[in-house]
């Protein structure tokens, strides 16, 4: 079984790079696989599957493509795209995982999947904001405005985000090393694989406990990472399109 794992993209049309990047990858290293997982924050923004997103139009074609191939697709929700339904992830001829999900990868163990920002507790002030977003009420009321009212309201959530983590000590924005050992203990998994703190790296050692792994997947831009899994190999690596690549 070959798998890959992509996350946090943040597709959006003012950084047509990133677009052209999985268009790329779409094409050209993942037809290739078995399973395809995107683990959230594909999408900068989604305010709703009633939204005509020219990128979803974009890209559909080469989702739909490597399906074809007959590659299986599975997205699952980060914390700026966790909006997205059923009827979206269609298009992409993929299907919605929920926030936590469990793989066996052979001869590696049992591996944990999610997006991560559940994982960076010490951030009180995010997971207050994220138990709101996600409470059904909210999501309701939300999806109750208007287009236009939805995309204000999501610049001004982006806007204000950023103004707030340019305060904060890196540590404070990245995952408690700690709580992720003891959500492997408790899951009975051997490997955690996750995005959203856009620092890639394979950790081989969790709080000094060297029978864990934790995978950490990268952030797009003109370039794109992705983990293989596949026999013996496990790798995260990173590429970009050839200048000639349109």
């Amino acid at each position: 079984m070959k798998r890959l794992f992509i996350s946090d993209l943040h597709l959006q049309a003012e950084r047509p790079e990133i677009t052209r990047a999985l268009r790329y990858f779409l094409s050209h290293i993942a037809p290739s696989s078995d399973e395809l997982y995107l683990l959230g924050d594909i999408f900068e923004a989604w305010i709703g599957d009633d939204f005509a997103d020219p990128v979803l139009k974009e890209i559909q074609p080469y989702f739909e493509a490597l399906s074809r191939t007959g590659t299986s697709i599975f997205l699952m929700h980060g914390n700026r795209d966790f909006l997205l339904g059923k009827k979206s992830a269609r298009k992409l001829s993929a299907e919605l995982l929920p926030e936590q999900i469990k793989i066996e990868l052979p001869k590696r163990g049992t591996a944990l999947l999610m997006h991560g920002d559940e994982l960076c507790i010490d951030d009180s002030a995010y997971q207050a904001f994220r138990n709101q977003v996600r409470n059904p009420n909210w999501q309701q009321g939300f999806l109750a405005k208007s287009i236009d009212e939805r995309l204000a309201i999501a610049r001004q959530i982006r806007d204000k985000s950023q103004q707030q983590n340019s305060n904060k000590e890196d540590y404070i924005m990245d995952v408690n090393v700690g709580f992720c050992e003891e959500l492997l203990t408790k899951e009975e998994c051997q490997i955690l694989i996750h995005g959203h703190t856009h620092r890639p790296s394979i950790h081989t050692n969790i709080n000094g406990n060297d029978s864990l792994t934790r995978v950490v997947l990268g952030d797009w831009s003109s370039s794109g990472y992705y983990l293989l899994s596949h026999k013996k190999e496990f790798t995260l690596s990173k590429f970009e399109p050839p200048e000639d690549f349109t």
